[in-house]
């Protein structure tokens, strides 16, 4: 028996059973995040034997660490060298995989395995960024609300962990009731036309095109979505503004801020930071201004945007790219996970958004002001070789998508495509972009030219070195059209690629 195991859960799960939201989230104006952050070194690095052990291989004297600016200079943390330099006991506090009751596994982009060990109140930590969606982008403390979990059930880290959050809020009074059919439609129909409008609300919870393939289905098999008041939780990809927009209205919903709402999120340490409805109303804002999104970002795409507990989660940013700390099974501190992006002040983003005379406080107390909070923002592009470069120019993946959700587009394609830079038989390259057509639509002849006339549209919109790099005659994308669930490009039950190497 480990009688610690049992005072830690019963502590932590009293903390947040009886914590009110808004007390958590005010939390990092009392404690400084970077004093929080130093503390979570000095336990780590006495109490992880293998953190100890890179420590003292580097010549770092745990002592030695007293400021920030000490902090700072701590070795950045990979996969590679120390996740998979250590055994899973080794990464775990005071080398004890026994201190974990779960594990979950992620392949990312390699495709080997990682093994990411976990305990309760590891969860519990998570069940507050799924408390703020419920509580302030779903009202869920209003009434009853059926979450429903279509991510993918298993040994993977998004369906069971999402179940166990949402259950862990039901705990906390919460009157939300939970199944998981996960990612099998007939269930999710069969469910949500059976039990679903027993409930004030019905929310589906998972990866974005897969909650847009189930809604779509359901319309094709006559679903009136309406009637059962659907909101979404996504995680797992960047999606457009105009995709928000699209989905929602499918489904009958009327105020993008309040709908729904993306966790950003990794197998390494669950979820990192979640939407609010303030960050959405901002990132709408700039999906409209191309400008101030450029101005604001330095890049010709628009990031997901996030906000954050630094108490929770602390990041930095390192050469452009992301880093974070926090407590998990395996505690990570300074942990490199490569996603491009960066971090801005809510104070300071206000300020900037001030000056193109845009105020988002006004936008959301006239709905209600929920989902107000003084917390960091986080953004995330996601990882640089997802791009193509053409002519020079950088080219994004979000680029393409804002032209495929054109009306009367967006009713061929299911959204999935593949980016690809190609050679002509002269030796010349072109811009090749294959298209994924919905189930049971047929090609015509309209529909190429169509297609590559709105994402070039939206190239020249979006994308300035695109627009001013790449010679006009060589700016209009040859497109593919495939049918659902092409072998080749589009297979079914794999993780999609939107972008492949030149060829």
């Amino acid at each position: 028996m480990q009688p610690e195991q049992r005072q830690r859960a019963i502590k932590s799960f009293k903390e947040f059973l009886t914590s009110p939201l808004e007390e958590r989230l005010q939390r990092h104006q009392h404690l400084a995040p970077e004093t929080n952050a130093l503390h979570l070194f000095q336990s780590v690095a006495s109490t992880v034997p293998a953190y100890r052990d890179l420590l003292t291989k580097q010549g770092i004297d745990p002592a030695a660490i007293q400021t920030f600016a000490d902090f700072q200079k701590l070795p950045l943390i990979t996969k590679e060298n120390y996740l998979r330099h250590y055994s899973l006991p080794q990464l775990c506090r005071d080398g004890k995989l026994e201190t974990c009751d779960a594990i979950a596994v992620s392949s990312g982009s390699t495709g080997k395995p990682t093994f990411w060990p976990r305990f309760f109140t590891d969860e519990l930590q998570i069940a507050t960024r799924f408390e703020q969606i419920f509580h302030d982008s779903f009202a869920a403390d209003e009434g009853r609300t059926l979450a429903v979990i279509c991510f993918t059930l298993g040994t993977w880290v998004g369906g069971i962990y999402t179940l166990n959050c949402c259950r862990y809020l039901a705990s906390k009074g919460y009157p939300i009731t939970v199944v998981a059919p996960g990612n099998n439609k007939e269930e999710i129909f069969r469910v949500i036309q059976e039990v679903g409008e027993e409930f004030e609300r019905v929310v589906l919870l998972g990866y974005p095109p897969f909650i847009k393939d189930v809604i779509d289905s359901g319309i094709a098999r006559d679903i009136d979505w309406q009637k059962y008041r659907i909101k979404m939780v996504f995680a797992g990809e960047v999606f457009s503004e105009e995709w928000r927009s699209l989905v929602g209205e499918r489904v009958g919903l009327t105020n993008p801020c309040y709908d729904s709402a993306s966790l950003y999120g990794t197998a390494d340490a669950g979820v990192l930071g979640n939407e609010t409805p303030l960050s959405i109303c901002i990132r709408r804002f700039l999906a409209n201004n191309p400008d101030a999104a450029r101005a604001l970002f330095r890049e010709s795409r628009l990031p997901t945007l996030v906000q954050y507990d630094p108490l929770s989660r602390f990041f930095e940013v390192h050469e452009g790219t992301l880093l974070f700390s926090g407590d998990n099974g395996i505690p990570l501190v300074r942990y490199h996970i490569s996603d491009n992006g960066g971090i801005i002040s809510c104070q300071d983003l206000l300020q900037f958004l001030a000056g193109w005379g845009f105020n988002p406080l006004d936008s959301l107390t006239d709905k209600g002001g929920r989902g107000i909070h003084s917390l960091p923002f986080v953004y995330v592009f996601g990882r640089s070789h997802f791009t193509v470069s053409y002519f020079g120019a950088n080219i994004y993946p979000e680029n393409v998508t804002v032209g495929l959700e054109e009306p009367v587009i967006r009713e061929w394609v299911t959204g999935k495509f593949v980016l690809q830079v190609k050679e002509d038989a002269a030796r010349n390259n072109y811009l090749s972009v294959v298209v994924e057509l919905a189930p049971e639509v047929a090609e015509n002849e309209e529909m190429k030219p169509a297609i590559a006339s709105a994402i070039l549209a939206q190239l020249l919109r979006l994308n300035s070195e695109f627009a001013n790099y790449v010679p006009p005659e060589y700016q209009t994308p040859q497109v593919t059209l495939t049918p659902t669930g092409d072998p080749e490009y589009f297979p079914v039950g794999v993780k999609h690629r939107y972008t492949r190497k030149p060829i």
